[in-house]
């Protein structure tokens, strides 16, 4: 096996850096000018992370293109991780959204695409009643309130280094099988195993052994881990979640938001999985921001029998934005014109194409990587196995190695998500789109292998 000399990597690094400070004078300047009026100089804090020394301000984008402010052109494999996985500004959601804006963006009462997208929502992930938010985030965290509400138990239970948005409650981690909270977690309001409990994603007994209490009103998961490289769950183990958390009197919240990528109604969709709620956000509404979370009929019922009409604007549910008409619009059309089985047909072989092609350059070169895929999306990881579950997957993570990955195909006009390896298929994405990844991605190989 091939290995990673770091002090090449760290000239190689270097020369990189200031190839992309050099090639893009005006970012530099209008990151240094943001630097006045923004903390850090960005818009959003994990912005910062770039691979570049700062990140290239942004033009125009369309399709699966898009140009920063300095000309450059880039294929864009990160669409917003996720949030444009529908490609940049689709001609559909565009439109829907101007004819909308111009009937009115928010009046805090409901439109007839309410009840347009609860339909189609229903087809797609076969549960029968749905609520709407601004992000998968509060879709998360209303999901879980309701969960408590109805239980009357106060823990909740997620799998390590998951992913689930900025819910305060699923920023925790394992060390040493201790819970603690997660490593950068920003003044986290008490030690979160106060309130939850967390277990290896895979690990069914650790699984049951923490459900026995009864004490957990719902184990929040993504079907398929994808924020730590994606980790595919072992055969079965669906079934025993699901076997498990009847059992023990626990929901089962399905975080569709990353995982969408697996066909039009998600992981849920293509395995048949049967959650008791369900929160789907980032694309559904093209970009246009919008979620939504779905509840069995019982779990519709359990929340009606203990809704009180007097407080149900005061419990910590819903926001005076979600469900906006412009949002709603935004998410028929984008449902019913983008992100249809003929987009996912097409999006599918190209990630597997891309997959392809990085196997081959990791085969030419001997190195000790893989690359897994979920439907449209697909990433390498510094590891010779594919990972069972967070630590492992996390393990494996080279976080210098990763930023030079990134900044090389950067340099090249190649955009990949900023946080691990992950690219992503748009409907617009083409078979020259991946093979100008493969041979970026092998040129920068060869210079790391020399």
């Amino acid at each position: 096996m091939s290995t990673i000399e770091r002090q090449r990597l760290k000239s190689l690094m270097q020369r990189e850096q200031k190839r992309f400070v050099d090639e893009r004078p005006k970012s530099k300047a209008l990151f240094a000018r943001a630097g006045k009026s923004l903390l850090g100089g960005v818009p959003m804090n994990w912005m910062v992370k770039w691979a570049g020394a700062f990140p290239p301000f942004v033009r125009e984008a369309q399709g699966t293109h898009f140009y920063d402010v300095d000309g450059h052109r880039y294929i864009d494999f990160c669409l917003g991780d996720t949030g444009a996985m529908t490609g940049h500004s689709p001609f559909a959601t565009v439109k829907a959204v101007e004819d909308q804006i111009r009937r009115g963006i928010t009046l805090m009462l409901p439109s007839e695409d309410s009840v347009l997208v609860g339909e189609e929502l229903q087809q797609r992930f076969g549960l029968p009643y749905w609520q709407f938010a601004l992000t998968a985030t509060d879709a998360n965290r209303f999901s879980i309130r309701l969960a408590r509400q109805i239980t009357q138990r106060p823990k909740i239970l997620v799998f390590n280094w998951c992913y689930h948005g900025t819910v305060d409650e699923t920023l925790i981690t394992l060390k040493d099988g201790v819970a603690q909270a997660r490593r950068g977690n920003i003044g986290p309001p008490l030690d979160p195993a106060v309130t939850t409990n967390v277990v290896e994603f895979n690990d069914l007994g650790g699984l049951e052994q923490a459900l026995v209490p009864g004490d957990v009103a719902c184990v929040l998961a993504e079907p398929v881990m994808t924020n730590v490289g994606i980790v595919h769950p072992a055969p079965g183990f669906h079934q025993s979640l699901r076997e498990l958390t009847r059992k023990h009197g626990t929901l089962l919240i399905i975080d569709e938001t990353h995982t969408i990528c697996a066909g039009p109604g998600g992981y849920t969709g293509a395995e048949s999985l049967q959650p008791d709620v369900l929160v789907f956000g980032k694309p559904i509404a093209g970009g246009v921001p919008g979620a939504a979370y779905g509840f069995t009929e019982e779990v519709a019922k359990r929340i009606a029998d203990r809704q009180n009409l007097e407080d149900c604007d005061t419990g910590g549910i819903g926001g005076t934005l979600a469900g906006n008409a412009l949002s709603l619009a935004a998410m028929r059309a984008t449902l019913t014109k983008v992100l249809t089985k003929d987009a996912f047909d097409r999006m599918i072989p190209m990630a597997e194409r891309w997959m392809t092609g990085v196997e081959k350059v990791i085969a030419e070169f001997a190195l000790p990587w893989h690359v897994t895929r979920l439907g449209c999306r697909a990433e390498y990881l510094f590891s010779p196995a594919q990972p069972t579950n967070g630590t492992e997957a996390h393990g494996a993570m080279d976080f210098e190695l990763e930023r030079f990955m990134h900044l090389y195909a950067m340099n090249r006009g190649i955009l990949l998500t900023p946080f691990h390896n992950m690219a992503l298929m748009s409907p617009q994405t083409d078979t020259s789109d991946i093979d100008q990844h493969t041979r970026v991605f092998r040129e920068g190989v060869k210079e790391l292998v020399a």
